[in-house]
């Protein structure tokens, strides 16, 4: 690796004239975005701060990485920290010359940006909870461990049509959503044999599509030539010409999904003749316990392991941002107490695993502040505008007046879901996948123009059954915490959770939703 820091560091001299030429309006936003994406920096709204996506893979973070992040936010003065969507850490408000301080740095204690954006393999997702999780089928940490390192070590030779996802899970809850995604693998076992189950060519975003199922049972061990049949029909396949149909689920749109699927054998069978990609772990099968003597009772902030004695807890700061005093005492809590490890999720939250019944209640205590309850209270939401350039609306604000709203009308928060909040189509918030998703936009309303939410329900993934949110109409913003508050009213009136009151009373839920359509 030590060659290619060397390569990376000469990308980030690079960056740094391109982003004061950009500055300067010497080149224009696509041309600097096309040197910056790549490298996990986007240029923010207004052209004079920028932001870092720093690829934490998996959403592992070592203590080294945490206490860095820490640091850096020490050293640039930097008030809040950004959980993303996708296992990531996000840093806004910096200026040029600290982006590219700031990645120096990093790259010296093993932490990349490079395909944190632009058209390269993303982040590996994998399921937080893998390793711990009751009824999992195994953990599939060292296998995503194993992908990221693969695709680092090629990062600067893609040249992919768009990006490309990869997501793992450990169950068949799909928590790394691996039924949405590019490639996707989930644990499975028959007979006492562990075997993948893969999905191929899904994703979120504008057409979005659920991924395929490759009805082969999947090695472990040959999980690399999977990946990299995909790549490779990806780079003969892909649409280079046209941007909007980059994605793979374009691919087998127009060539069927049965030639999709021969085409991907047929590059497979290229991959085991030509390379070498056997990995030597093994998946071993995960034991759950018949009986478990945690005395902590579960809620959504804590989560029995399998185990015994020990926990999990799911610390999601508002709108997934934590500030950096708060990220602080966690750290502080990790450096007191070495047996804990950290994980991102796919939900905007951090877990801290493998502690022991007093950790958990010391750490409950140090993060009650700042960490949310309730289903609504952990609600999802991209950065949104002012922040992203592309961004149309105020994501992270629309969740803010929904909390406020129900707080000021004592509104009962104990059924209501949680919301999952995209500034725009592309779906960072993931609304398409959520019990109840808004996507940001503008309408002519009465002759003005309106800030507005497109509203998505019924969105789920697992195994069994995954579900792209039906979309029903359109809200104005400042009628959706209305809205959320009236549904929290008649979730009370019939005792009903949100998803049983959809499914038994949806003509009432459908009246309800008319109600606020413009």
């Amino acid at each position: 690796m030590n060659r290619q820091n060397e390569v990376l560091k000469l990308e980030i001299d690079n960056l740094r004239e391109a982003g004061h030429k950009f500055i300067k309006k010497e080149i224009s936003v696509g041309d600097f975005k096309g040197i910056s994406g790549g490298m996990g920096v986007y240029a923010q709204r207004g052209g004079q701060d920028f932001m870092i996506r720093f690829r934490t893979n998996s959403g592992l973070m070592s203590l080294d990485h945490l206490e860095l992040i820490k640091n850096f936010t020490e050293k640039y003065e930097i008030e809040d920290i950004h959980f993303t969507t996708r296992q990531a850490i996000q840093l806004h408000h910096l200026k040029i010359d600290d982006i590219c301080d700031v990645m120096e740095t990093a790259l010296e204690h093993g932490l990349y940006t490079r395909g944190g954006g632009g058209n390269y393999p993303r982040n590996v997702a994998i399921s937080p909870m893998s390793g711990v999780e009751k009824e999992e089928i195994f953990d599939v940490t060292e296998f995503a461990l194993k992908i990221s390192e693969y695709f680092m070590s090629r990062i600067t030779e893609y040249k992919l049509p768009r990006k490309l996802k990869v997501s793992m899970s450990s169950s068949d809850k799909d928590a790394a959503g691996a039924t949405i995604n590019d490639v996707g693998f989930i644990a499975a076992e028959e007979n006492g044999e562990p075997y993948f189950r893969m999905y191929l060519a899904g994703g979120l975003g504008n057409n979005p599509g659920i991924s395929i199922p490759y009805d082969k049972k999947v090695d472990p061990k040959e999980i690399l030539y999977y990946i990299e049949a995909m790549v490779d029909l990806f780079v003969a396949e892909g649409d280079y010409a046209n941007r909007a149909k980059a994605r793979t689920r374009y691919i087998p749109r127009r060539m069927g999904t049965v030639e999709f699927l021969k085409t991907y054998e047929k590059h497979l069978e290229k991959v085991k003749l030509k390379k070498n990609l056997g990995l030597d772990i093994e998946a071993i099968l995960s034991e759950t316990k018949k009986e478990y003597s945690h005395n902590l009772k579960e809620n959504l902030s804590v989560v029995h392991q399998r185990q015994d004695g020990l926990y999990t807890v799911i610390i999601h700061p508002l709108n997934g941002q934590i500030s950096s005093a708060d990220f602080k005492k966690v750290v502080k809590f990790m450096k007191e107490n070495r047996n804990a490890e950290a994980r991102l999720s796919m939900t905007e939250s951090i877990y801290i695993r493998n502690i022991n019944e007093e950790q958990t209640k010391v750490l409950l205590e140090i993060t009650d502040k700042f960490r949310q309850k309730t289903k609504i209270q952990q609600s999802m939401s991209c950065v949104g505008i002012p922040t992203c350039q592309i961004g149309i609306e105020q994501s992270q604000t629309l969740v803010k007046n929904i909390l406020e709203y129900i707080q000021k009308n004592n509104i009962s928060e104990e059924k209501l879901p949680s919301v999952y909040v995209s500034g725009c189509q592309n779906s960072c918030g993931r609304h398409q996948v959520g019990d109840i998703g808004f996507a940001g936009g503008k309408k002519r309303v009465e002759d003005k123009i309106e800030d507005v939410f497109d509203i998505y329900t019924g969105g789920m993934v697992s195994r069994e059954k995954t579900v792209l949110g039906t979309k029903l109409g359109t809200m104005l913003m400042s009628q959706i915490p209305e809205f959320i508050g009236e549904l929290g009213i008649e979730l009370e009136k019939s005792h009903m959770d949100y998803k049983k009151y959809i499914t038994e009373e949806k003509e009432n839920f459908e009246e309800l939703v008319k109600k606020y359509l413009v």
